[in-house]
């Protein structure tokens, strides 16, 4: 904490930067137009190969010798690769120069579900096919989770807080949380936050394919991440990352900086019911849900749009479904899922679809949910954009996640003022 004056707890902060690096392509107008015209990305995977699912939902063309130049390129984990590249041009975006900032006024808070899991399994086979002389030094300093909130840090020159979030496929969102937390405390003037995950690999994959949690449309993988649609069998998994600047909204306004969305509030519950199963009545969604409103100063009747976590598997979409009708009722808000398009990218999740949300309420246009072809009785009652995106009116926006372990995030959103 420094001697500076606290933030008003209660004022919207600004999103003046967006960064993202995911399956619909490398940066934010890449993934916002294939967004938007609810092209899927699922394919088959040659790595996956010979595995129960041998499809998902890649990153294409990232060549991190492009990103994060050829040194960094073998030594840092593909997730923290993802992740110092959306920051980086999520800082461009919003008009700053890490050459010219107070760094010791620069918080950088990352999400991740598995850290550098691509390093630690492929130096295990190695450890295990080869022997302890072929294990990379490089090992712990690619692989342990808070790397890529540390390199970020390293990469930006950000000597304020910088931390690490693990929530699972919340993480993102908490990190969102945790930044406007720390703006509001007045530890830092500028936060770069957001998830990055890179958990195509083949453990990863198996292990969600045994406990039944992938789709297995493997004859047809980009038809296969069905947010709430009947023939739902489960998530595609997918990599890539979402960083967001946030400011406090007077900073912004005197730096003249550009302003996608306000950061209007947020809620953050676990359900303390189950370690995967989500909790069958919603209990802790809804409260995030409430706890979100409440400090966007909000009631249900406010929200136009959700940017759901639609998973695409059974248990989940009808239990958030059931959730979005019980709390919204009579006036339901339009729902997308963008995991339609872009799978399920785990620990990037959140923040990828919070920056969509932002831009969502920028551009006042909503995503369609890809592959949607007919509901069943668990989400029929959900006002779900389909087919093309829909331009309307967009006043206050969520965005949904949840986790392993029962992590529920809520996330606000309003267009600029």
């Amino acid at each position: 904490m420094t001697g500076r004056a606290r933030a008003d707890r209660t004022e919207p902060l600004a999103v003046t930067g967006i960064g993202l690096v995911t399956p619909a392509g490398i940066g934010t107008r890449a993934t916002w137009d294939r967004v938007c015209a609810g092209v899927p990305t699922a394919a088959t995977d040659p790595e996956l190969a010979g595995l129960p699912v041998p499809f998902s939902c890649r990153v294409p063309g990232f060549d991190p010798r492009i990103h994060v130049g050829v040194r960094q390129a073998w030594r840092l984990d593909r997730c923290t690769q993802f992740g110092i590249t959306a920051a980086r041009e999520a800082v461009a975006d919003a008009g700053l120069d890490p050459a010219s900032w107070d760094g010791a006024r620069v918080a950088v808070v990352m999400g991740s579900a598995a850290g550098g899991v691509t390093t630690y399994e492929s130096q295990h086979t190695r450890l295990l096919r080869t022997g302890p002389r072929s294990v990379s030094p490089l090992t712990l300093p690619a692989f342990l989770p808070n790397m890529a909130a540390g390199q970020t840090a390293i990469a930006l020159d950000a000597r304020g807080p910088v931390l690490h979030t693990a929530t699972a496929c919340a993480s993102g969102a908490t990190a969102l949380i945790v930044a406007a937390m720390l703006l509001r405390e007045g530890a830092c003037d500028i936060a770069v936050a957001g998830g990055t995950d890179a958990m195509v690999t083949p453990l990863c994959v198996t292990a969600f394919a045994q406990m039944g949690a992938l789709s297995g449309r493997a004859g047809n993988p980009a038809a296969a991440s069905r947010p709430f649609d009947a023939d739902r069998d489960g998530f595609v998994i997918a990599e890539g990352a979402g960083v967001l600047v946030l400011e406090r909204t007077a900073d912004a306004a005197t730096r003249r900086a550009p302003v996608h969305a306000l950061f209007a509030g947020y809620g953050s519950t676990t359900d303390a019911h189950d370690p995967v199963a989500p909790h069958p009545e919603g209990r802790g969604l809804h409260e995030a849900l409430v706890r979100a409103l409440a400090t966007a100063g909000a009631g249900p009747e406010e929200v136009d749009h959700i940017n759901a976590h639609g998973t695409s598997t059974p248990l989940n979409d009808a239990r958030e479904a059931s959730v979005l009708r019980r709390l919204f009722g009579a006036r339901p808000p339009t729902v997308t899922s963008t995991k339609g398009v872009t799978g399920h990218p785990m620990g990037a999740a959140g923040s990828i679809e919070a920056a969509l949300t932002a831009l969502t309420v920028s551009h006042q246009l909503a995503p369609p949910t890809a592959n949607f072809r007919r509901p069943d009785s668990g989400t029929g009652e959900l006002d779900l954009v389909t087919g093309e995106a829909y331009k309307h009116p967009l006043g206050l926006a969520l965005s949904t996640s949840a986790g392993f372990g029962g992590h529920n995030t809520v996330l606000a959103f309003r267009p600029p003022e």
